[in-house]
């Protein structure tokens, strides 16, 4: 049901059954290497170009947790998922494979929880038994398209962020007994601030954050405190610090300890990231490979996980276009009554 303006309450609770998480070589040096279900030592995984290895990503993702949740591809009524790449092909020539009804959607960097959020909804109606979602990225294809090609060796700002090589999925189930459950979700607005500067994202991002998390909280009716965790996608540096700022001067007080992101979470202090992650995969590996193994270990009871997105292109950049910025909020919950 709706509650508020914006707010998704999903009664029903659907269940993640199964989450996957695969990445690439500067994934396997991170500090969440071990929550990875694969990880490629090159960035190339057997293709003949990079956007073919994006195809694998999330293929392999999609293979790992069906097997987990022991379904055949069959049995799985729809694919929603997205990637950054021109018209989503990686995604979309992932679907080829799979075979499964899709609908593919583009929210950038918040894809991951759009499409948590619609397969929470869908589910939860009794649209499905059982929906595959996730988001994914590439290094190498996603600087090749917005930035430059990383062959170039191009000098970059402190204010950068490094795209995840990876692809992060989840199976949603209107029919699962046990497993962290969408409780509810929030469905961002686009914000757009002026900012015009494609290697300053998370500054550009963190006001779409502060705006669904506002919203969030006061649909619901509570307090920041009602979770245990509350994430952002892929802020950064830079874009967490903007955001926490914002939220203290809206009068919404936040324990910088249960505030994070996912985009200074994933890697080790050293990896040149400069100013953290970014990039479609970030939430996703994060969420699905790190974030949910915690909460089935007993350490995170209540999670809100707020993806952020910038919705450029290289054409809105190249006709002097601000960018336009978004971020979807979801509720996951773990124990307690189902």
């Amino acid at each position: 049901m709706l509650k508020g303006h914006r707010t998704w309450v999903f009664a029903n609770k659907p269940a993640i059954i199964a989450t996957a998480a695969v990445g690439g070589p500067f994934e396997a040096n991170g500090r969440l290497a071990d929550d990875f279900d694969l990880l490629h030592e090159d960035l190339w995984l057997g293709e003949e170009s990079y956007e073919k290895a994006h195809r694998v990503l999330i293929e392999e993702a999609a293979f790992q947790a069906m097997e987990k949740a022991g379904l055949e591809k069959e049995k799985v009524q729809f694919f929603i998922a997205g990637d950054l790449i021109n018209q989503m092909t990686p995604t979309n020539f992932a679907a080829r494979t799979l075979g499964m009804p899709y609908l593919g959607v583009f929210g950038a960097c918040s894809t991951s929880m759009e499409g948590l959020a619609l397969s929470a909804f869908i589910t939860n109606y009794g649209g499905a038994d059982y929906i595959l979602t996730g988001a994914s990225s590439h290094n190498a294809a996603v600087e090749k398209q917005f930035r430059y090609p990383t062959e170039y060796g191009g000098q970059k700002p402190p204010t950068a962020q490094w795209t995840v090589t990876g692809a992060g999925v989840a199976i949603v189930s209107s029919k699962g007994d046990d497993g962290p459950r969408v409780t509810a979700a929030t469905i961002g607005r686009v914000v757009d601030m002026g900012l015009a500067d494609p290697f300053n994202m998370g500054g550009a991002m963190a006001p779409a954050a502060v705006d669904t998390i506002e919203a969030h909280l006061r649909d619901m009716q509570i307090d920041a405190s009602y979770y245990d965790l509350i994430v952002t996608g892929d802020l950064g540096r830079i874009g967490r610090q903007v955001s926490l700022d914002l939220l203290r001067q809206h009068g919404i007080d936040i324990d910088e300890e249960r505030y994070q992101d996912c985009g200074l979470l994933i890697y080790r202090d050293g990896q040149p990231v400069l100013s953290g992650a970014s990039g479609a995969a970030c939430s996703a590996v994060v969420v699905y490979g790190h974030l949910i193994k915690r909460m089935r270990r007993g350490e995170l009871k209540r999670i809100l996980a707020v993806a952020t997105g910038a919705l450029l292109s290289p054409l809105s950049f190249q006709q002097n276009e601000t960018i336009p910025c978004i971020a979807h909020a979801v509720a996951i919950e773990y124990g307690g009554e189902a």
